[in-house]
């Protein structure tokens, strides 16, 4: 199939691309799908309801980035707190205001209020939502998807036609099932207790996380005067379904922090349990995975939400190129190649960082003090792992001699005129930014490239993909190789 056949295909569907979940990743998703002209509509289960008891509380710099390149960095920034400071098995602090990035800090802010921003931009920008809707079935051909929906009034079961379809339906994904991948894993923590409460004292520090012997617990504020709880004994192993109480919330947290800040007032509570689980792939046919329907983590180091909404962003300005017959489809396959790793990666670190903060054997004991000696005091095996947990340090694999930029992410720069690169991506474009010799090139691509110069003196030309990631570099190149490049990747 070509891009023009592509392209065809999505005019003469009613729904382009069908999103299944709208949770942070499949908001971000249908939103930028949205942004860009291509109708799409999300189908969820649920009624519509942001709910607050979502067991993400923190945003990282990559992510932040991500979110400030559609506009909504600045307003979550003052709906939560920043953190500028982490701390690791109970005596490693590692600093995070040296990260090469305008967000320099964790973000402490309740999943709720992303997906609130995330749902309003969606809204704005014309997603079709059709709440209550549970997908049954799915089937594809070569042309599209077919999708089969019931929803809550019992009526008879719908089928929808998409050129596309993503699944960010969650750890049970009823998209992954269709299709039948697998979710290989297994379950790491068993009998974890979540609890809404209010506190009597309040804790030193903006989040409170601490391990000792068999506990561990986590305090996270939401703003409206509750705080979450997150805690796990070792030593009281129960099914999810057994009865919770407060004073057991309370126990737990004061075998791991030494006290329970006299919670009280619990408007909720209940236990899970933490997977870690990967599926084998993130796209059959043309179908996609995104989010905790691909991939679930432990809560360690708090990259599950995060890692979702860069799925999505990267995702997204794909399935524009395509279905609006600017890239061939294969460019869809990038996706796997670019992402899989990353869940792979996020599944190691957040595992081993649960293993180590609960270790009891003497050797799992020397390793974790091994490694807090050399994060201490090694600065690059320290931001290294600050790289790797806030996404900062993700790269992506470029072709076979490309420049050295080629899949790297591009901070924040300035740009001439004042402007900055995370402004410039606005509207899910491109960004060409020269030394000032092609100034105006490619211009007429539709309002999907900003064609930028430096604000200093360098001298390469970096053209840069909507999701914050150099697709193209060269250190000299006249108007022929830029026009070239523009073609490649652009259309």
């Amino acid at each position: 199939m070509n891009g023009t056949t592509a392209h065809t295909t999505a005019r003469t569907t009613p729904h382009p691309v069908i999103v299944v979940g709208s949770g942070p990743t499949g908001l971000l998703l249908a939103g930028d799908l949205a942004v860009a002209g291509v109708p799409v509509t999300l189908v969820e289960k649920r009624s519509y309801r942001v709910s607050n008891l979502s067991r993400a509380f923190v945003l990282h710099a990559r992510t932040l980035e991500q979110l400030d390149a559609r506009g909504l960095a600045d307003e979550l920034e003052t709906a939560g707190r920043t953190l500028d400071r982490l701390r690791l098995f109970g005596r490693l602090t590692i600093a995070l205001d040296t990260l090469p990035s305008r967000f320099n800090h964790l973000l402490v802010i309740p999943q709720y209020e992303v997906e609130k921003a995330l749902h309003r931009r969606a809204e704005q920008a014309g997603v079709r939502f059709r709440y209550e809707s549970e997908v049954t079935g799915l089937t594809q051909d070569a042309d599209g998807v077919t999708v089969t929906v019931r929803t809550a009034d019992g009526a008879a079961d719908e089928e929808l036609r998409a050129a596309y379809v993503v699944g960010t339906d969650g750890m049970r994904s009823a998209v992954r099932n269709a299709i039948g991948l697998p979710f290989p894993g297994r379950s790491v923590i068993r009998s974890v207790v979540l609890a809404d409460v209010r506190l009597a004292e309040q804790p030193e520090s903006l989040l409170t996380v601490n391990t000792a012997g068999d506990a561990f617990a986590f305090l996270a504020p939401f703003g409206d005067g509750y705080h979450r709880v997150i805690a796990w004994n070792r030593a009281r192993d129960v099914p999810d379904s057994e009865p919770l109480a407060l004073d057991e919330v309370k126990e737990v947290t004061r075998l791991a922090l030494g006290r329970d800040y006299g919670m009280h007032d619990a408007r909720w509570m209940s236990r899970f349990h933490s997977d870690e689980r990967q599926a084998p792939a993130y796209r059959v046919g043309r179908v996609f995975l995104a989010g905790d329907a691909a991939h679930v983590h432990t809560p360690a180091g708090g990259q599950g939400m995060n890692t979702g909404l860069q799925d999505a962003a990267n995702l997204s300005w794909k399935l524009a190129q395509v279905l609006h017959g600017h890239a061939r489809p294969d460019l869809l396959d990038t996706y796997q190649d670019e992402r899989h790793p990353v869940g792979r990666s996020v599944l190691r670190s957040s595992g081993g960082i649960v293993r180590l903060a609960m270790a009891k054997r003497p050797a799992t004991l020397a390793l974790r003090a091994a490694l807090t000696t050399l994060l201490g005091v090694a600065a690059p095996a320290r931001r290294r792992a600050v790289g790797q947990i806030s996404g900062i340090g993700v790269r992506y694999p470029a072709p076979r001699g490309a420049h050295r930029l080629t899949g790297t992410r591009v901070p924040d720069v300035a740009l001439a005129g004042g402007g900055r690169l995370h402004e410039a991506l606005r509207g899910g474009r491109f960004v060409l930014i020269t030394p000032g010799a092609y100034e105006g090139a490619g211009a007429d691509r539709e309002g999907r490239l900003a064609v930028e110069r430096w604000a200093g003196d360098r001298r390469t030309a970096l053209l840069v993909r909507p999701d914050g990631y150099v697709a193209w570099a060269a250190d000299t190149a006249d108007a022929s190789a830029v026009d070239a490049a523009l073609s490649a990747h652009v259309g």
